[in-house]
């Protein structure tokens, strides 16, 4: 059947095949029918539909894993931070950028040395294109300057980032170079480029940063995407099952 002709009833089926028959999960499924929602809008509004089909689509809810977005704790962060400056010049550039100012790891390999010049305000700046070509001005700590002009030497452009063949490093490479750092700092396997920006945005609200100034460190679009990781922070160590548990145990006395 031509895309063009289908029914509701149509996507209905398909959205249980993927359900029941591939056995695809509720993320996997509400992914692929949020691309149809988006095809089939676009076709209303240029002409080559009368009537959307999604419209009452039935969508599956998907929950979300906040303590998931935790990432590694100060010490850890600081341990890997350590191992990947002792590693090489590029190393510390990069999981600086990453694990200190919040960056996804395309950014961080995409830092150009001419990025990092300007003064604003007094404070050392970085300009960057970041997630949606969204452009950001991120002020530089001493660590991460001191970790950017370390890697860029005497070179004044190109990016900063470099692998050992003196290649610009790009998203793959670096997350070899952190399944290696990784490892040698003992930290676990699972660890990978953006769990450090999950690090570095739960350590921002640690720090007792206010939401507002998370939000933009973090260079999120909806504030409760940030709101995910202050929950996470948190949410086990003020969940309302202790009190109920201290209430309950405070009024069981002496009979």
């Amino acid at each position: 059947m031509p895309p063009l002709d289908a029914q509701r009833v149509h996507l209905e089926l398909y959205a249980r095949h993927l359900e029941d028959v591939r056995g695809n999960c509720a993320a996997t499924v509400h992914g692929k029918l949020s691309t149809l929602c988006g095809f089939y809008r676009i076709a209303q509004a240029d002409g080559y539909v009368v009537k959307d089909p999604t419209v009452f689509l039935r969508m599956p809810k998907v929950t979300y894993d906040e303590t998931r977005a935790l990432g590694l704790d100060r010490f850890q962060l600081g341990k890997l931070l350590q191992v990947a400056s002792a590693s090489s010049p590029s190393d510390g550039a990069l999981f600086a950028l990453m694990g200190l100012l919040g960056l996804r790891v395309t950014e961080a390999c995409n830092v150009q040395i001419q990025d990092f010049q300007d003064e604003v305000r007094g404070h050392r700046v970085l300009r960057l294109t970041g997630k949606g070509n969204k452009d950001a001005t991120m002020p530089l700590p001493e660590p991460v300057l001191r970790a950017l002009l370390t890697a860029a030497g005497d070179r004044t452009t190109s990016p900063v980032v470099l692998t050992k063949s003196g290649k610009t490093q790009n998203r793959r490479g670096a997350y070899g170079r952190c399944k290696i750092l990784v490892k040698r700092a003992g930290l676990p396997a699972g660890t990978h480029p953006h769990t450090m920006r999950h690090a570095a945005i739960t350590a921002a609200l640690d720090a007792e940063a206010p939401l507002r100034d998370a939000q933009i460190f973090a260079r999120h679009s909806d504030p409760r995407i940030t709101t995910r990781y202050d929950r996470g922070r948190q949410n086990l160590d003020r969940h309302a099952a202790h009190l109920v548990s201290a209430y309950i145990a405070g009024g069981t006395g002496p009979a």
